[in-house]
Parts: C-alpha cells; structure tokens; sequence
C-alpha cells in the first residue's frame, strides 16, 4: 500500500522540463538558496500606479554567470520577459510597477551557469514566485528600500546560507 501511495505522489509532483533544471519555490520576500539570495521590497509611490515592487538578485555561494526573469499569467500560459538576459555580477534590480502584477503574477528568476546555457534557454535554477510575496515589506523612500535590500542579502552573499527548500 505505501508502495503505491509513493507511486502516485512521484507522478503527481512537478517536474521540470527537460532543459529547465531545478524550480524552487521562492515563497519568502528574503530566499537564499541554491546558490542565490532574493529579496524584494516596494517603494511606495504617491499614487498607486507609481508604486514599484524591486525584485534584487545576487549570487550567494555559486558562480552564475546569467540571470533572465519572466512574468507569467498562470491562466493562460503567457510569459512575458522582464529582463532577457544579463550577466549577474554582484547584483541586479528589478523594477516592475506594482500593477503589472495583476494580470503576470508569476515571476521566474533563471540563473545560467554560462552564457551558452543562456543563449540556449538552459537555466541551472529557476526561483519562482506566485506573486508579491506577503511579507515583502513596503518603504517610502528608495535610500529606506535600497539599504534594507542591501542589509537582508548580505549575510547571505558569498555564504551560500540562507533558507533551502
């Protein structure tokens, strides 16, 4: 009977693509996995269609050489790209206006160990999101926001520590 329970989960568990590599579940407003660490944040803008949600990437561990992110309506299948394609470096923002979330929640930070595995569309890791994670915290000022991003990946930058699914 256990025998066929497992079965039954093993075929219902997600797998990624072939090409794809590994998706991990970013779920926090702070990830550090994998090789990476994530944070997000939101300036507050003075009406609700200035607000921007800032997505920071940095590598934490592991030596990505790329970084792609893609919005994805979770209806329809639709990705929409937010960055193609860059080399990661110490870090890269990302800046979305607040609602462009309502019709592309989903968000995928694929990180490429080479630049080949970026042209061929191959990431190591994808990190996703269903959205805005619900404890991203909320600032006023960009100086706020950008010294909070800063101090939540630096313990976490070059120590591969952090949160691992």
């Amino acid at each position: 009977m256990r025998g066929l329970l497992l079965g039954i989960l093993l075929l219902a568990s997600p797998t990624p693509a072939p090409g794809q590599g590994q998706e991990i579940h970013g779920e926090n407003s702070v990830f550090a996995g994998h090789g990476v660490a994530i944070a997000w944040g939101i300036l507050k803008g003075p009406v609700e269609e200035q607000t921007q949600v800032i997505l920071r990437i940095a590598p934490a561990g592991e030596a990505y050489a790329y970084v792609s992110v893609e919005a994805l309506d979770p209806f329809t299948g639709k990705r929409q790209p937010i960055l193609a394609g860059r080399p990661l470096g110490d870090r890269v923002d990302i800046r979305s206006p607040r609602g462009a979330f309502a019709d592309f929640p989903r968000r995928e930070v694929h990180l490429y160990r080479t630049a080949g595995d970026w042209q061929a569309k191959k990431p190591t890791v994808t990190v996703y999101y269903l959205g805005v994670p619900d404890t991203t915290p909320e600032f006023i000022s960009e100086g706020a926001l950008f010294t909070y991003l800063d101090q939540a990946l630096a313990k976490f930058q070059g120590t591969g520590q952090g949160r691992k699914p």
